[in-house]
């Protein structure tokens, strides 16, 4: 059945499978023209399976084992699904476009941008090569680069995030495709450049008059810029509707667990609420299954109500105090390779935390939040001011010196999966910390032990890192960051890139611990709404200056400086 005049793509029973097992099951919907669909669910949900297979991208081992893709081209109505490869290259770029999520991995790094950019207008039209330029550069203007000619010459690793996701958006607009999918086009943005990212799609939106797939993992983000909601889970269709209607009257248990499990600036939980809150799966043999909407006890609903009490530290002892730090970097040498010039990342910052405190640290990317976690831990060279640990300077300290000092202050890193050898396995990784400080009891016991602690089963002692999901890895790098047992944790964008359920999961574990461990924390992240969650304080950092201090609810309530109240105003909400 194919959909009316006013639609431009239809999926019937879309099923993709890889290896039998099937990534998208039985999926449709219909997107009409100028409007937006937002694909919302965790990872592995099934959402960039179903944009790949709209493009005709599956490879092996995969397949569209059924279903219909039918594409409104002009009044005739095309199954995408029947096409070759020589014939859907003809609807790639021209009538679909597709943004990544990964900018780098999406440009080819031996060719500049504007060439890859200028490749859909050379395949798809015949204007004359002068001509193609002049249009890339427009477009390149048109989604806010400022020196177009400059990107045009510059190869991918020549360019920011933030320009190199701009020049993709282009790629995917440069033939005024009828229908854009973008694929988590924002998720590993700060707030502020998001909120500019989803203003520029709505605006191309309008002018090309397109149809827009947006995809993501985050409910707020979706609220921002979609017209119609699909939830999915597992491949299948979970909830579809109006964003009003997803929004305001959820049917799914899923669906209520999406939207409760994001941290939210106008309240305070002890615990947030995760999937497994809400529902169970019922597994019903092969490959079926069924969602089972839980009812939760009088106990857990408390538990779920639980506004938060931060205990009170202020009488507590010093553990840490920062004076005058200042983080500087090389960026100019003469030929003698001696530095002539140097970028104050972190200008003379003064805090401190006290035994069992969380303190925040929000900011942008560039504000110097890494550059602090890194000079904390001499993890980076060119400081100055002093670090008082429990009253010692360690600045001064040699490497060998610091050694002790390691167990006592760990940091947890914003990428698990880089900071784990994917040849080593995950046990022997966790044994290695144990067997550099010296442990002496039964390494192999304790490792299961933390494994344990985290929330994993110690049968997964002898895998991989890739055999595991995000929120396992970074279960893993928490377990290998309490082996020595610290007093101290820098947790680094700890959960930045991880799904809104996964990442309630870990901020609630990190509490945990906390409570039982007595651990102090210096929590970075450019997510206001995560850092009131977690912190007794936060510090507002801009451009390497600390502009903003105080109480989560004082600091949200009432924001004192602009750049505050930018970061506040730029969180996407859910109405």
């Amino acid at each position: 059945m194919k959909g009316g005049d006013d639609h431009i793509l239809q999926v019937d029973g879309l099923t993709t499978s890889f290896k039998d097992i099937p990534a998208v099951d039985d999926l449709s919907f219909k997107l009409k023209k100028g409007e937006t669909l937002g694909i919302v669910g965790e990872s592995g949900s099934g959402k960039s399976v179903t944009a790949l297979s709209i493009m005709g991208l599956i490879r092996s081992p995969g397949s569209i084992e059924k279903g219909r893709i039918s594409f409104n081209n002009s009044g005739e109505w095309q199954d995408l699904t029947t096409l070759g490869e020589k014939e859907m290259t003809k609807y790639r770029g021209k009538h679909i476009g597709l943004i990544f999520q990964e900018p780098f991995s999406a440009f080819n790094p031996s060719y500049t941008c504007g060439s890859q950019i200028r490749e859909s207008l050379d395949l798809h039209t015949s204007m004359p090569r002068k001509e193609a330029i002049q249009e890339v550069h427009s477009i390149l203007e048109r989604v806010g680069i400022k020196d177009p000619v400059r990107i045009y010459r510059s190869y991918p690793h020549e360019l920011s995030g933030g320009q190199l996701q701009r020049a993709l958006i282009a790629m995917a607009i440069i033939c005024k495709p009828d229908v854009i999918i973008a694929d988590e086009p924002t998720t590993a943005l700060d707030v502020t450049v998001q909120k500019n990212v989803l203003g520029l799609f709505r605006e191309i939106v309008s002018e090309l008059n397109a149809s827009m797939i947006f995809i993501s993992h985050d409910l707020g983000v979706i609220s921002e810029v979609a017209d119609q909601v699909l939830v999915m889970y597992r491949g299948r269709k979970m909830e579809y509707g109006s964003t009003a209607t997803i929004f305001n009257d959820p049917q799914s248990p899923y669906t209520k667990g999406l939207l409760e499990c994001r941290p939210r600036l106008d309240r305070s939980l002890n615990r947030l609420p995760v999937i497994a809150d809400f529902m169970d799966v019922e597994e019903l043999g092969g490959h079926d299954w069924r969602v089972i909407e839980r009812t939760a006890s009088r106990e857990e609903r408390q538990s779920l109500q639980e506004v938060r009490t931060s205990e009170n530290v202020n009488g507590s002892e010093t553990l840490l105090e920062v004076e005058r730090l200042t983080v500087r970097y090389p960026i100019e040498r003469n030929i003698w390779g001696s530095v002539r010039k140097y970028l104050d990342a972190v200008d003379s910052v003064s805090f401190d935390i006290k035994r069992g405190e969380t303190v925040g640290l929000v900011g942008e990317s560039g504000s110097g939040k890494s550059s602090i976690g890194k000079a904390l831990i001499r993890l980076t060279d060119f400081v100055e001011g002093s670090i008082l640990y429990e009253g010692r300077d360690i600045l001064p300290l040699s490497q060998r010196s610091m050694r002790p000092l390691r167990k006592k202050i760990q940091m947890i890193f914003q990428d698990p999966y880089s900071t784990l050898n994917p040849r080593m396995k995950i046990g022997t990784a966790i044994a290695e910390v144990l067997k550099v400080h010296g442990y002496k009891g039964n390494v192999q016991k304790r490792v299961k032990e933390l494994l344990e602690r985290v929330g994993l089963t110690p049968e997964v002692y002898g895998r991989y890192p890739h055999e595991f999901s995000g929120g396992q890895r970074q279960r893993i790098s928490i377990a290998r960051t309490l082996a020595v047992e610290p007093e101290f944790v820098i947790c680094d964008e700890s959960v930045s890139a991880l799904d809104v359920s996964v990442q309630a999961q870990i901020l609630n574990l990190l509490k945990e611990l906390q409570a039982d461990m007595g651990l102090s924390y210096l929590f970075i992240s450019h997510d206001l709404s995560v850092v009131k969650h977690m912190s007794d304080r936060i510090l507002v950092l801009k451009d390497g200056k600390i502009v903003e201090e105080g109480e989560p609810e004082k600091i949200y309530i009432s924001p004192q400086h602009d750049y505050t109240k930018g970061l506040i105003d730029a969180i996407p909400g859910i109405f």
